[in-house]
């Protein structure tokens, strides 16, 4: 039998390697009393510090609430941590509720050092998530900017990088350095590192991006953002191939989940104006977020859409899921604002990430090609880092291969782009004819 004593040694090694030091000194005590009298392991001390954490994020209550409801019927340890383990999983796993008033949002950004360096880095590459494992478009990026000025809670690149902000003062240098087979096509990105548009267009990025796109029209160039940052693209000539894509989610998610970034009306009105000046748009639903009245508000949305927007107008509609590396949900834990992101049934994907179960995506995703059915054949519609039975539970079909999806993709982005030529030959090689 382990003494006081030597477990005080145990409990004080425990501390340091868990959140403990972080929740509420109240919950910090009992939770300090719970394991000296139920003697827990480092595993069993460190679920309940998370159970402690994730129930205070969510507005679940507290752990001591949690015990108190129980009586004094779980005595036996491993009795009481099954039970702990079910309740979080029945909460985790029903359609979570937000609080009519909303969640508490943090009062400010982050603070981040906003600078400019010269660097060897290469801005260039393919998607970090592109697999063979799931269907993906091959799509490329280019990182013009590094690090995020928006706070949404369940954001991946804040465990990227450091907490500066960098901006590559060799942008313009290095996209005329990027060598591209002129007749190929490639579909670039600039969102995965930042916001595309959030910047506006400091440090000369747009302007090196859209002389980048006019520069190889073989090259169709997004701009995703969540802002609605858009007076550089209004008064300056924008080339043909550049895509401005929106992030979209419901009031819900966007007040609750995605703080400092522009609202629904601020986006739609953004992509509007845009639409206006003869700039193709593009909507990405991802991601999707499983909660009680979901299905109504995302529908609504699409409506919202349909009314606002010409199917000449949209390029592409993508539709995915909420997806955690381990390193985020850690961070998140860490910050510990109030959220219900992580308040989900966690299942592991073909790339090892943690998202919701099959069933759920099934659901959302089948949802939301109904409600664009007037689209669906004017509109290119697909997944982002799903698997071939997603896909074919959503769509009723799926690409062979990545290189067919590319090319055809492809074919009705750059169909739409250049409708006088109509020799567009893709076969996973996609080019446009001259």
């Amino acid at each position: 039998m382990i003494t006081e004593k030597e477990y005080q040694e145990k409990f004080e090694s425990f501390v340091p390697q868990t959140l403990f030091a972080d929740i509420d000194p109240a919950e910090q005590s009992f939770i300090r009393w719970l394991a000296f009298e139920k003697k827990f392991t480092f595993q069993e001390f460190r679920q309940v510090v998370e159970a402690s954490r994730d129930l205070q994020m969510w507005g679940e209550g507290t752990l001591q609430d949690w015990w108190h409801k129980q009586g004094q019927a779980h005595q036996d340890k491993t009795e009481l941590l099954d039970t702990l383990r079910r309740f979080m999983l029945s909460l985790a796993g029903s359609a979570k509720h937000y609080p009519e008033h909303g969640l508490k949002r943090p009062k400010k950004r982050e603070k981040s050092r906003v600078v400019v360096e010269q660097s060897d880095k290469d801005v260039f590459g393919m998607c970090p998530v592109a697999s063979e494992k799931t269907v993906c478009c091959n799509l490329r990026t280019i990182d013009a900017v590094e690090n995020c000025v928006f706070g949404c809670s369940y954001c991946t690149i804040q465990t990227f990088y450091r907490d500066t902000i960098v901006f590559d003062a060799g942008l313009a240098q290095k996209l005329a350095q990027i060598e591209l087979d002129p007749e190929r096509y490639y579909h670039i990105g600039t969102g995965q590192s930042s916001d595309s548009l959030a910047w506006g267009n400091r440090n000369g990025n747009l302007e090196a991006l859209c002389a980048f796109a006019a520069a190889h029209p073989n090259v169709l160039l997004e701009f995703k953002t969540k802002s609605d940052n858009i007076r550089w693209l209004l008064d300056n000539p924008v080339p043909a191939n550049v895509v401005c894509s929106w992030s979209m989610n419901t009031d819900t998610i966007i007040s609750n989940e995605e703080h400092f970034t522009a609202d629904l009306d601020r986006r739609i009105a953004a992509a509007r104006a845009v639409a206006d000046k003869g700039i193709k748009v593009a909507f990405h639903f991802h991601p999707m977020v499983w909660y009680d009245t979901w299905q109504a508000d995302y529908t609504a949305l699409a409506e919202r859409l349909l009314r606002l927007f010409s199917p000449e107008e949209v390029l592409f509609l993508s539709f995915g899921s909420v997806t955690f590396i381990r390193p985020v949900l850690k961070k998140i834990r860490r910050k510990g604002f109030p959220t219900k992101i992580t308040q989900m049934a966690l299942v592991r994907d073909p790339h090892g990430k943690l998202t919701y179960p099959d069933d759920i995506k099934v659901t959302m995703f089948r949802a939301m090609y109904s409600a664009f059915e007037p689209w669906q054949e004017h509109v290119f519609m697909y997944l982002c880092m799903e698997k071939a039975a997603i896909w074919e539970q959503t769509f009723g079909r799926v690409f062979a291969s990545n290189d067919q999806f590319e090319s055809q993709f492809a074919a009705h982005c750059m169909g739409k782009i250049y409708p006088e030529n109509s020799g567009i030959t893709t076969s996973g090689e996609a080019s446009r004819t001259r």
